[in-house]
């Protein structure tokens, strides 16, 4: 029957149901893996009684995680590419989670720096493998509301996981356990049992699923394809060429400032909140869920606003203002009500911002090309991630205040902010070399 519908109707009708299939499992995974990464944050001043592990220690062991990350993201993709994304990104879940709940058995800085390597390298492709998904199942218009949608994963980790973490703090003693031994294992475990759903429910292409009919299946990866590329097989041994492209590195550079300073934000604010005098961890997890509450708002609405305008660095440029004043107004404010405010602001813009980052980059990757090129955005902001804790970690051995990373904030924003013309630049002239892809652009749904 659906064969019969107008070729439209078709293909909205199998995206509809390609977005309700996939993304509720998407979203299982990337929750888990941003839960588990990030969950050491509330163990901060513990593992400092407990073990010893100081501010600048914990600030490199937080970010040395995105180190071993970064090191095989692009090779990692491009094993996604050629043994297919689901056994791929099962096989991630599955290990990342085994060393996520390891990191219970963390004896100092040593061991805490291994952990968190390990765990690094365990989860590197993952983000990506789900990009590269993305342009194998949807057109260039659904893109970048796919990708928000995926976003929400992380923004309810924060949400959701900080008070969950608190709460499993308050098991301390219990088996002989500290808090944070508890609160690693028992969210750890749960991203072993994602991963093996993931292998018997996750289809890699449409032709692999039985809920699309053929017709469906073919809409689905027919729209996939950009106009004006061949199919991804035909062009495999040009991956290289997207690691070089100008649009792709100011992407990239500009996606590492970005992750400096949100990946900063997220690692520190409990301990921000602890300064302000908030010793209860519950309380402290439920205040640091700001972050994640701003994260959400931004995921869904900031995609929407550079929809209707339409206009790529336009956008980057508003949205990196807004990170600026946000900051600002942080450093100049010493009322704590108004600070846990400018936690959701600061969230809202630096975290909204990154679905829109990967639609500009997708409208002009396909096929192995977008998975290597993807993979090396992303290698990029891993390598912001390490910076970014290991900046906020030397600003407050400075200072003595966990706060003084948000100038960490301002000067990664402003940094971006100076690149956006840039980019805007190489868009330009790579619209005027390539015609399809200012067609693409102008049909960008993101």
């Amino acid at each position: 029957m659906t064969a019969s519908l107008p070729a439209a109707q078709t293909h909205a009708l199998a995206t509809r149901r390609a977005m309700v299939r996939l993304i509720p499992l998407m979203c299982a995974i990337y929750f888990m893996s941003y839960l588990d990464r990030t969950n050491v944050a509330l163990a901060k001043a513990a593992l400092d009684a407990d073990l010893g592990i100081s501010a600048a220690a914990f600030g490199l062991g937080a970010g040395i995680f995105f180190i071993g990350y970064a090191l095989l993201e692009v090779p990692s993709n491009l094993l996604a590419h050629r043994i297919g994304p689901r056994r791929w990104i099962a096989r991630i879940a599955v290990t990342w989670g085994a060393l996520s709940s390891a990191m219970m058995w963390v004896q100092g800085e040593a061991s805490f720096y291994v952990l968190r390597v390990l765990l690094g390298i365990a989860e590197a492709g993952l983000f990506p493998a789900l990009m590269y998904m993305v342009t194998l199942w949807f057109a260039p218009k659904d893109r970048g509301i796919v990708i928000g949608w995926i976003y929400l994963a992380p923004a309810l980790a924060l949400v959701i996981g900080n008070p969950i973490g608190g709460a499993l703090m308050r098991m301390d003693g219990i088996g002989g356990l500290h808090g944070w031994q508890w609160m690693f294992l028992l969210e750890g475990l749960p991203s072993i049992a994602v991963g093996v759903l993931l292998w018997f429910k996750l289809p890699e292409r449409p032709s692999d699923a039985r809920w699309l009919t053929a017709a469906q299946a073919e809409s689905l990866q027919a729209h996939a394809l950009l106009p004006g590329h061949a199919a991804p097989h035909q062009y495999a041994g040009h991956w290289v060429s997207a690691l070089t492209r100008p649009t792709t590195v100011l992407i990239g550079l500009i996606y590492f400032l970005n992750q400096v300073a949100f990946v900063g934000l997220v690692f520190f604010t409990p301990s921000i909140i602890q300064q302000m005098h908030i010793t209860s961890p519950l309380t402290v997890g439920l205040l640091s869920s700001s972050v994640g509450f701003g994260f959400l708002a931004g995921v869904l609405s900031l995609p929407r606003i550079h929809r209707k305008l339409d206009r790529d660095a336009d956008c980057l440029a508003l949205f990196t203002l807004g990170l600026i004043a946000s900051a600002v107004a942080f450093t100049l404010i010493g009322d704590a009500a108004l600070r846990i405010a400018l936690f959701t602001a600061t969230s809202f813009f630096a975290g909204g911002v990154l679905p829109i980052y990967w639609a500009i980059a997708m409208k002009r990757l396909q096929g192995i090309e977008a998975a290597a090129g993807l993979a090396f955005i992303n290698t990029l902001g891993l390598l912001g991630g390490f910076v970014g804790p290991f900046l906020f970690g030397l600003a407050e051995k400075a200072s003595g205040l966990s706060s003084s990373g948000f100038m960490v904030i301002v000067a990664a924003a402003v940094l971006g902010l100076g690149l956006v013309p840039l980019l805007n630049r190489a868009m330009t002239a790579e619209g005027r070399r390539s015609p399809t892809d200012a067609v693409i652009e102008g049909g960008e749904a993101s």
